[in-house]
């Protein structure tokens, strides 16, 4: 079965993507929500993550993700700290997650396939690209945070310029080319792939 990566920067509408590619029957799973269940599940996850960011990364067994988020967007070695602690549980569960689809080939969405590594072990990566200043609007519209909150995580990410080079095949995502006729032809030209 083929891997295909999923990728983009923050805001680029990678989700929207992913959500055509399940309705064309292809087993789809979200990298973020995948790390989010297993920080709050995983008990050497969580174990690490309070070592190393003190009593209080969890309140009442829930992860404070606000405290986090103002350490690891400010802060790139504890952001580095944090990656190191949960992306190998993440990569192990997704590698457990794919052995168990039937779909022709899977999709792992995630914005930093190439920042972690985890690209190595997709046979395809789709990248979505979008306007910046589109995705900083998303980004502020979606998750109630300010201009200057959303560029500390893109800052954090490699540029799509970079990103989209690496990438297999790319979808533009600019209010002026239609997503689903593009993702159709990807999903067509990936089946073909399929030995």
């Amino acid at each position: 079965m083929l891997k295909v990566g999923l990728t983009g920067g923050i805001g680029s509408g990678k989700t929207t993507v992913a959500k055509i590619f399940e309705c064309l029957g292809i087993a789809v799973l979200n990298a973020d929500d995948l790390s989010r269940q297993i920080m709050h599940q995983n008990q050497a996850v969580i174990s690490a993550i309070t070592n190393a960011f003190g009593n209080n990364a969890y309140l009442n067994g829930v992860l404070n993700r606000k405290y986090i988020s103002e350490i690891v967007f400010s802060d790139p070695f504890m952001l580095s700290v944090l990656n190191a602690i949960v992306h190998p549980a993440t990569i192990q569960a997704a590698i457990e997650w794919t052995c168990k689809q039937k779909s022709p080939y899977t999709i792992k969405e995630a914005a930093l396939f190439f920042e972690t590594g985890s690209a190595e072990g997709m046979d395809y990566i789709v990248g979505v690209t979008s306007p910046l200043s589109v995705r900083i609007q998303r980004v502020m519209d979606r998750d109630g945070i300010s201009k200057a909150a959303v560029m500390a995580r893109i800052n954090q990410q490699i540029g799509d310029e970079v990103k989209m080079k690496l990438c297999d095949f790319v979808i533009q995502n600019n209010d002026q080319q239609l997503l689903i006729p593009q993702v159709l032809n990807i999903h067509q030209k990936i089946l073909g792939l399929v030995v």
